[in-house]
């Protein structure tokens, strides 16, 4: 789908804030809130807008402890079954298959190191999952949206 400077600027306005009124975003493109949502109702059926979502503080609701970890999976574990190892865990908060010596890279929030730890034990334990190798993270100093 082709998007026009109005639908980069309604995406753009949506990432910012879902919960944003078509009148509000009307006002700030200069469209009605009818044509706002003729736009909005084009983007989600082409596929652009997928889904509406809450973006939550990890920290604020205790889980101040972020660590990335390289998964290393026996054989050729596919894609689907290290989304479906990686996703019964509520401390993977993302998961990316990788080139390289790694098979996947997680991202895990827990409550403290102890948390984390029983996390990555759960995770050696499923089946299929060689190792893991954790890096915990410091601090974050750059972590944006794709505009």
């Amino acid at each position: 789908m082709e998007m026009d400077e109005i639908d980069q600027q309604i995406v753009a306005l949506l990432r910012e804030n879902a919960r944003r009124s078509f009148q509000d975003i009307g006002t700030r493109v200069s469209l009605s809130p009818p044509a706002v949502k003729r736009r909005v109702d084009r983007l989600e059926a082409a596929g652009v807008i997928r889904a509406y979502t809450a973006v939550l503080d990890h920290v604020a609701l205790g889980w101040t402890t972020h660590a990335v970890v390289s998964l290393f999976c026996e054989g050729n574990m596919s894609g689907s079954e290290i989304l479906a190892t990686a996703g019964r865990h509520p401390e993977v908060s993302a998961a990316y298959t990788v080139a390289g010596e790694a098979s996947a890279i997680l991202h895990l929030h827990a409550r403290d190191t102890e948390h984390l730890e029983q996390a990555l034990e759960r995770l050696r334990d499923a089946p299929g999952i060689r190792r893991t190798q954790t890096q915990i993270v410091l601090s974050t100093l750059l972590e944006r949206p794709v505009r």
